[in-house]
């Protein structure tokens, strides 16, 4: 009988927390870009572009049907669209490979060369497992690249180019790739766009995290700001109502030290809800922060609707109703403060000429 040899067992899996129940275990955004779908991994690409608004006027995606071999491209000045960037997103599972970038340099030949656009200022791939060695060290010698290209053309790109025929290269077309710069093509490292999409409003949306901590909120000038106009406006009409006589601003009140402390309150108030908006644009996507906005304009309006003695009376009993409703669902509430949910109602008042807090 032979000797048996005994295998260890292996380790058992991590317990299992609250977390993992829910939403299973964390994905590590290196790892979760490699299961993105290629138009989500263009979207992806979109939103880091975004993020360059340093660099570029205007950015925005070509893939699909049509594209002629651009995917996202941006534009550094608005005035003059012959200059430009190609961002082209290959979404595959393997690190690129020269043989899978011919077609795409065949393309942007054939296209400039027939003036459908002009030859782009700079041209990188990314993919979310980057590039092989063997391509990367191509991307930096440009005479070799060229001179891949010539080569590789008549087995992937002369019958690939086009779906109308073939394109054989040889006359004009040949000159003119000839006389092309492929200095302008290059790459991006996957990591190197993680960490600066993680800056942009739709990080957390796409890979979670939790939202980050929330700057103080600013002091209210003493001097009311533009801005809030209409709100207060509408506020002295409330203040007219409950006195019966005109108010016009915080000097007709002084002798009210409760509508005096109301003033400030709201525009405190505010102000606390004007940085939770800005918050709210440097971190989540765009409309997020107005998707609140409008679950609290949903849950004041029977209020609105009833019968109160005054403007003021109505006023009190909307902001005091925001203050009390179940807002579980959307991603700013763990970061909201009290305040912003009665500055919302002010900013609903600034922005919809319906709310008003005096019915005639």
């Amino acid at each position: 009988m032979s000797d048996m040899i005994t295998l260890p067992e292996p380790p058992p899996p991590p317990a299992p927390n609250a977390d993992t129940v829910v939403s299973g275990p964390v994905i590590a955004p290196i790892e979760r870009i490699r299961l993105f779908s290629s138009s989500q991994w263009e979207n992806f690409v979109l939103e880091w572009a975004h993020s360059l608004k340093s660099r570029y006027a205007r950015v925005e995606r070509c893939g699909g049907a049509g594209d002629m071999g651009r995917d996202v491209i941006a534009v550094p000045e608005e005035s003059n669209t012959n200059v430009w960037d190609n961002y082209q997103c290959k979404h595959y599972d393997h690190p690129l490979m020269p043989s899978d970038i011919w077609i795409e340099l065949g393309k942007l030949v054939y296209y400039t060369h027939r003036d459908e656009f002009t030859y782009p200022r700079q041209y990188r791939f990314i993919a979310p497992q980057g590039v092989g060695t063997t391509l990367g060290k191509l991307l930096g010698k440009p005479d070799e690249l060229k001179a891949g290209l010539i080569a590789n053309w008549g087995s992937k790109c002369r019958s690939s180019i086009t779906s109308t025929g073939n394109v054989p290269l040889e006359g004009d077309l040949r000159d003119y790739l000839n006389n092309l710069d492929f200095s302008i093509f290059g790459s991006i490292p996957p990591l190197t766009l993680l960490e600066q999409h993680r800056t942009t409003p739709w990080h957390i949306a796409r890979f979670g995290g939790g939202l980050p901590p929330r700057p103080e909120v600013p002091t209210p000038p003493m001097e009311p700001d533009q801005l809030e106009t209409i709100y207060l406006r509408k506020i002295f009409e409330a203040y007219s109502e409950l006195h019966g006589r005109k108010v016009s601003s915080v000097a007709d009140i002084q002798d009210d030290t409760n509508l005096v402390a109301h003033y400030g309150d709201s525009r405190q108030e505010f102000y606390s809800a004007e940085s939770l908006r800005s918050f709210s644009r440097d971190t989540l996507p765009q409309g997020s922060f107005e998707q609140l906005q409008e679950e609290i304009h949903a849950g004041i309006r029977d209020v609105l609707r009833d019968d109160f003695e005054n403007g003021y009376r109505r006023l009190l009993g909307v902001v005091r109703t925001a203050r009390a409703l179940q807002l579980t669902a959307h991603p700013l509430v763990p970061r909201m403060h009290l305040r912003d949910r009665g500055g919302m109602c002010h900013q609903l008042a600034n922005d919809r000429v319906d709310l008003r807090w005096v019915r005639t």
